[in-house]
């Protein structure tokens, strides 16, 4: 069962994870000197591995040939590996998400291939599971036994799933008042402590990040936890797995041309853009694809700094119903705006209205029901088609971020009401 401390049979691997690169000011750290951000200029932190010795070590055919389809899959290219025995780890919970064929959308778009990423499958209904996976994991290997998160629900709820049942770790979870009753009562089932906070997920951040200070709890939020972007590249290699796996490649991986994210605080287009980082680093993939990061106008800090050619966010309160993306100032904004410009890409901005829009077309169109901040993808496909920053001999990969069961609130404004009858002559 899931909520047990399941015992995984792991084979003993190579750590080939070297410590720690700012992403502000470059200095490198030992794994062992960083718990969360640069001690010297307090930047985000990112994993850095030793690639050359990897190419030479590590087969990618063998990779991912193996029977263990946990994220241990591609313990080689994670920070912590596989230790050799049994081990209770949330990273044997789960394997990868579904890559669907959008046929009806490459027909009305004229775009070669199109696939859709349903990270809304994974065991929370969100890909904020594969964050706090590494997360956990990081937690029992270090023995640390609160982990506290402030989120906008879904890293909350993956949070809650993860130490549900387990003795050796609880969750305690900061949300924003306004919080999708769908998101809200996942934590609350899966037993987390949660605190319902006045003010935006900004003020949650500041409230956790206190919390943890003061009562010595592990902090899981985005921004100041380097592990979870770790866990969040993992989407890059089952896309580029999974589309080897259906040309029937020969290569253990193979990438697509455009990559489409939504983008909130910035962790998960930085996560992803990692993971094709790490395999082009390899030689195991010819290119990264572009990035297009979908952002809500309702929201607009990250968007105001691509305009201005900075990495600089500033505050700007957000109103967007789409709590997914939903941010006054994004915590990982550099390395999100990198991840665009280092590939030719750019970045979309989506009205609420359209977002409403875009979850009823997906489901019509694909049969995928997503929440509004993964509906952002879909809107920015066609409006990045529009513009012409997607051909038409592209292939194109869409992240869906969660169900949308996350949020009915937004759902049933965007299926509409049902009719109201009282007999089959009304009907």
């Amino acid at each position: 069962m899931r909520g047990e401390a399941r015992k995984a049979k792991i084979a003993p691997m190579r750590n080939f994870h070297t410590g720690f690169t700012c992403t502000a000011c470059g200095a490198h750290y030992p794994t062992n000197q960083i718990e969360y951000t640069c001690p010297k200029c307090g930047g985000n932190m990112d994993a850095a591995y030793d690639y050359a010795t990897i190419r030479k070590e590590v087969d990618p055919r063998q990779m991912v040939s193996r029977a263990d389809r946990s994220a241990w899959h591609y313990a080689e290219l994670l920070p912590r590996t596989a230790p050799s025995g049994e081990r209770h780890t949330p990273l044997a919970e789960f394997g990868a998400s579904p890559l669907y064929r959008a046929g009806n959308l490459e027909r009305e778009l004229d775009i070669r291939k199109i696939w859709l990423k349903d990270d809304g499958q994974l065991p929370s209904n969100s890909f904020k599971d594969r964050a706090s996976s590494m997360v956990v994991a990081q937690a029992i290997a270090t023995k640390r036994e609160t982990i506290c998160v402030a989120s906008t629900g879904n890293a909350a709820s993956a949070l809650a799933l993860m130490c549900a049942g387990r003795s050796d770790v609880r969750a305690v979870i900061f949300v924003p008042q306004g919080t999708p009753e769908g998101k809200l009562v996942q934590s609350l089932i899966y037993g987390a402590q949660v605190y319902l906070v006045k003010g935006s997920y900004n003020d949650a951040v500041e409230m956790a990040s206190a919390a943890c200070q003061r009562f010595g709890w592990y902090n899981r939020s985005t921004g100041t936890n380097p592990y979870t972007r770790e866990g969040k590249k993992t989407a890059a290699f089952e896309i580029c797995e999974q589309l080897a796996l259906a040309d029937g490649a020969a290569a253990a991986f193979r990438a697509p041309d455009v990559m489409i994210v939504p983008v909130g605080d910035g962790n998960i287009i930085s996560g992803i853009h990692k993971g094709y980082k790490d395999l082009f680093a390899l030689g195991w993939i010819d290119r990264v694809p572009k990035f297009i990061g979908a952002t809500a106008t309702q929201a607009p800090s990250l968007f105001r700094a691509w305009q201005s050619g900075g990495e600089q966010c500033q505050l700007a309160p957000s109103t967007t119903l789409a709590s997914g993306i939903s941010v006054d100032i994004p915590a990982d904004g550099a390395m999100a705006l990198r991840a665009v410009r280092d590939t030719g890409g750019a970045l979309i901005e989506c009205e609420d209205e359209e977002l409403l829009e875009g979850i009823a077309a997906l489901a019509r169109k694909t049969a995928v029901f997503a929440e509004p901040s993964a509906a952002a993808s879909y809107v920015a496909l066609v409006k990045a088609r529009a513009q012409g920053l997607i051909g038409s001999a592209d292939e194109v990969v869409l992240q869906l971020t969660g169900n949308g069961l996350k949020d009915t609130k937004s759902a049933l404004r965007a299926a509409g009401a049902p009719r109201v009858v009282s007999s089959l002559d009304e009907v």
